[in-house]
């Protein structure tokens, strides 16, 4: 075993820490922009796709419930196939989901659906994508 010098260890922080922080403080804001980006999309969405005030209360609130379900399950994962390939996945899967709600209108006529309920189906995908994102970087910086 190989004793690693305090100077030695010093060095090796600040070089992850130079490397990994801005991608995670990139990471943290896109979250914060994403929980809320519906804020301000309200208006245009609104008239856009029909959504009453009290449909688009609803739409905006499912997020945290899929967050808030799936956020255990998602820690679970995280544990079994490590931090890297779940915080990966995390960002992929909700840059998807994220994307296809530019797309409700499309989506709605495609399955024959109004495009609440696929407002509302997206918007808890979107929080069950998510779920697990805070917990995974702290996994990942602790580890």
């Amino acid at each position: 075993m190989t004793v690693i010098s305090d100077e030695e260890r010093s060095k090796v922080y600040a070089k992850v820490v130079r490397r990994f922080a801005p991608l995670l403080f990139i990471c943290f804001l896109v979250s914060i922009l994403d929980r809320v980006n519906i804020s301000y999309a309200k208006l245009q969405m609104s008239t856009d796709i029909g959504l009453s005030d009290a449909a688009y209360a609803f739409g905006a609130s499912i997020f945290f419930w899929g967050y808030t379900i799936f956020e255990v399950p998602s820690n679970m994962l995280l544990h079994t196939v490590g931090a890297k390939f779940w915080i990966s996945r995390i960002m992929v899967s909700w840059g998807i989901v994220s994307g296809l709600i530019a797309f409700i209108v499309p989506l709605a006529s495609l399955f024959n659906v109004s495009a609440e309920t696929i407002f509302y189906i997206l918007r808890m995908l979107l929080g069950i994508c998510e779920a697990g994102f805070f917990p995974g970087v702290i996994l990942f910086i602790r580890a």
